[in-house]
């Protein structure tokens, strides 16, 4: 779990938060690398296309490795290969020229960069429906949740820290090379896991896909299952998750160019988040697996929308003080800890939401609504930060904006609050006793 966890994680800060660092060195303006975040809605659409994932098997490797394992090892390798492409195509802006045909370089580039995401998320469907499928028990998820988590925060770093030391030294080129040579470790993965039996769950259903009543299951059965088992509850859930990391989302993708505009080097960067940085990840990991074996899922749920907004305000006065390396490194502690806090709180919570016969796409649609109107509004992000510093200097743009985005996360704990307090229900309901 902690090997799938980290190839989840390699190519999201790559198409993200690491790549707008590399297109502002580039010389790209903010308000371009916001609308290039537009590429990451790929993580918030694949309820779209989740229940083929759910249903059939992958192309060339799903007969040999099972269905989950085949739809993984075809993610890795398409991931790897728009990697590669990505630094053959370079993020300038000028006109390249593929088979005779003069393109605009920043399309071809985005274009890639949008492939990376499309495999990616199909990627973390069938990894998060392995992992829900393959525990036992509400505690067993609880760790295995947490194994991921530490996995993929183990490849955050290597993405979005040693690669910046890594970029100082040989380039962007030869590092994003290097990180596409790393989902070498989800492939070895693959082969080590084991085909989990609920893959193969249809819930009593046909097991032939392309049928009315097939298709009917695939696509509408997840969400009726879902509406019918939570009642009303079923869109206080979605509003909650939607709105939880709402604030990180927003302003993700200004992270990077925030660094470089206030003056700190990429190695200063990489160095603070590869040593405190990931001490306080992987102690607030382990502060919500704890606290959710502990205290359960809805407790460990509102401290993390507390805590995940709250760090924001870290950057606002970072903005305001500038570029001293013990303010900067105290940011960055309080960002890792709430973030790892926050992110196995809310994974945890949609994990214990779903049905046998359904996982792929009923934890698809709740990782979508999870991301996607804080993926849709960051891509604005770098307009706000432009318009806000209009009359002011840039850096107070930033801690406006950032003090804004921290705000955001207001009606979230609202929400959490009114789950808490809502009746118990059993998530153990058959789908099929609901569509069927």
């Amino acid at each position: 779990m902690v090997l799938l966890g980290f190839s989840s994680g390699v190519p999201i800060y790559l198409v993200g938060n690491t790549l707008g660092f590399w297109m502002r060195e580039n010389g790209i303006e903010l308000s371009t690398i916001g609308f290039l975040s537009w590429v990451g809605l790929a993580y918030s659409l694949k309820f779209l296309w989740a229940p083929l994932v759910d249903k059939t098997d992958a192309p060339l490797f799903g007969r040999w490795l099972g269905r989950r394992r085949g739809w993984m090892l075809l993610a890795q390798l398409v991931v790897a290969a728009a990697l590669v492409g990505m630094v053959l195509i370079q993020p300038r802006e000028d006109v390249v020229t593929i088979a005779g045909i003069g393109l605009d370089r920043l399309l071809v580039f985005g274009g890639l960069a949008l492939a990376v995401a499309f495999a990616s998320a199909t990627q973390d469907i069938v990894i998060d429906a392995w992992r829900i499928e393959s525990a036992s028990s509400n505690e067993q998820q609880g760790l295995l949740t947490s194994s991921s988590t530490l996995g993929y925060r183990g490849a955050l770093l290597v993405t979005d820290a040693l690669i910046l030391i890594m970029a100082a030294h040989v380039g962007w080129s030869l590092s994003y090379l290097w990180m596409a040579a790393l989902m070498g470790v989800g492939m070895v993965a693959v082969m080590i896991a084991r085909e989990p039996v609920a893959s193969g769950v249809t819930s009593g259903l046909p097991a032939t896909l392309w049928t009315p009543r097939g298709l009917f299951d695939a696509i509408v059965g997840p969400f009726i299952a879902f509406f019918a088992q939570h009642g009303r509850f079923a869109f206080v859930m979605l509003l909650a998750i939607c709105l939880y990391r709402m604030p990180d989302f927003v302003m993700g993708p200004m992270a990077n160019p925030f660094y470089a505009d206030l003056g700190i080097d990429k190695e200063t960067v990489g160095a603070v988040r590869g040593s405190v940085g990931l001490i306080a990840t992987i102690v607030g990991i382990a502060a919500a697996g704890l606290s959710a074996v502990r205290f359960g899922f809805m407790p460990t749920l509102l401290a993390g929308a507390v805590l995940g907004p709250g760090s924001n305000l870290a950057f606002a006065y970072l903005a305001l003080h500038g570029s001293d390396a013990g303010v900067f490194t105290a940011a960055m502690v309080i960002d890792n800890f709430c973030s790892g806090y926050a992110g196995v709180a809310l994974i945890g919570y949609m994990s214990s939401l779903t049905s046998l016969g359904y996982t792929a796409t009923q934890y698809a649609l709740l990782s979508s609504f999870y991301a996607l109107a804080g993926k849709v509004l960051k891509g604005f992000s770098g307009v706000w930060v432009e318009q806000l510093a209009v009359g002011r200097t840039l850096l107070e743009g930033y801690a406006l904006f950032f003090t804004g985005t921290a705000l955001i996360g207001i009606p979230a704990i609202v929400l959490c609050i009114v789950l808490w307090r809502r009746p118990p229900v059993q998530p153990s309901v058959r789908a099929a006793d609901v569509v069927g």
